[in-house]
């Protein structure tokens, strides 16, 4: 059977450095940081005290009194994205098939902050449950995908990816496989994370994973630099609307750009640790599945996390699968300003790919002061300053524990 093309006809974010996708895109292009001390709890007693918060956040904005308790910060923040995204592509959802519309979303852990205050109160009590009747709901990771279904009356294929960080990267390239079979003709995809807690802050402390540099958080986030000491958690949502492109064409749609291909697979090496042959290879097979060769790419989003083994293990496969082309692209990590979004973090880097595209300029990896002496110096890091070229292809690489590994590919 002939696969059906998809593009991008809808965007839609709220992070750290923005409440929408023009915020967003202006402060990545100006180098901002979203990094600064933690303010969702006290963290004073924490090795780490700083992450890249969503900034000046009121729920009462976008939802009732009431429907706030109801949900986790995660979900609200991925209704809030799948709100701008289908806002942005004019869909008419009063006119449109729901059933042929669904919801394919990520998540790495859900509802975090319900479970932790939950089991907190109960564990401070004297052993009578007296749990929220909200307590499930609220913290189980598909509710973020469910509610922007419920919310709008969609219908078609509806689930949530779960693949630690790559999980919204997969809820993408599931998204493009079930409109090119024909299974919908439009998906919300994206994902939505709000791990900055007490036990998100605190677990990823104890393994060491996070930056600690507390007297300069902005320049926390350094991929590459040979001074980096870990990734900066972040938060928020970001959501994209697939379309298959003759439903697009026929309502006249803007288009972004085509969602050329996408891959996964597993590193099957260790819980942690990555395994560079499964990024090579998870890069290759993404560009099979687009039909393209590595010297068709002009730009890699990278996983670019900051932290002491990712940031050496993804340039040794970008060289090992592109040869001398590596040479000639742009390569940057613009979780130096978002900070690591975690299981939202793919979406929010598929954004970036696609306006990357769209505008013909790459956005920085900021932060860059001395180049680690295992990466190669003739790599195009895109340092410190955006880059205007052509990008007529560019791939997004988002990597997660467990050795799970996702590549997607936006095209003009």
């Amino acid at each position: 059977m002939d696969l059906k093309r998809v593009v991008i006809t809808g965007l839609g974010t709220i992070n750290p450095l923005g409440h929408n996708v023009p915020e967003f895109w202006d402060n990545l292009l100006k180098g901002v940081s979203g990094a600064g001390p933690i303010t969702r709890f006290d963290a004073s007693k924490f090795r780490t005290q700083f992450a890249c918060e969503v900034k000046n956040y009121e729920p009462t904005e976008y939802f009732d009194k009431k429907e706030v308790r109801k949900m986790d910060l995660y979900t609200q923040f991925g209704i809030i994205a799948a709100r701008e995204a289908l806002k942005d592509s004019g869909l008419d959802l009063e006119t449109a098939n729901k059933k042929r519309i669904g919801v394919i979303w990520g998540a790495g852990i859900g509802g975090l902050q319900t479970f932790f205050e939950e089991c907190d109160a109960f564990s401070k009590g004297d052993g009578t449950p007296r749990f929220n009747p909200f307590f499930i709901p609220k913290m189980i990771a598909n509710m973020g995908g469910a509610m922007i279904a419920i919310e709008n009356g969609l219908k078609g294929p509806n689930y949530t990816t779960v693949s630690a960080c790559a999980s919204s990267a997969h809820a993408i390239v599931d998204a493009l496989n079930l409109i090119r079979l024909g299974k919908a003709d439009v998906i919300v995809a994206g994902g939505s994370e709000a791990a900055v807690t007490v036990p998100g802050v605190g677990g990823f402390s104890s393994m060491k994973a996070i930056s600690t540099r507390n007297d300069d958080p902005q320049t926390a986030s350094r991929p590459f630099d040979a001074d980096r000491d870990g990734f900066v958690i972040g938060e928020g949502g970001a959501s994209l609307i697939l379309e298959e492109y003759e439903h697009a064409v026929k309502r006249g749609a803007h288009i972004y750009a085509e969602l050329a291909g996408g891959a996964g697979n597993c590193d099957a090496y260790h819980m942690t640790a990555p395994d560079s042959d499964g990024a090579y290879e998870v890069m290759l097979l993404a560009l099979e599945d687009a039909g393209m060769k590595p010297e068709d790419i002009d730009y890699i989003n990278v996983h670019g996390t900051s932290t002491g083994l990712g940031d050496i293990s993804e340039p040794k496969a970008i060289l090992k699968a592109f040869g001398e082309h590596a040479y000639k692209l742009n390569i940057s990590s613009t979780k130096s300003m978002t900070g690591h979004l975690l299981g939202a973090a793919g979406a929010v880097e598929v954004i970036a790919c696609t306006l990357a595209v769209k505008n013909d300029i790459v956005p920085p990896t900021i932060n860059f002061h001395n180049l680690d002496p295992e990466l190669d110096p003739k790599l195009n890091f895109t340092f410190n300053e955006p880059q205007k070229r052509e990008v007529k292809v560019a791939i997004s690489n988002t990597f997660g524990f467990g050795g799970h590994n996702a590549c997607v590919v936006i095209k003009k």
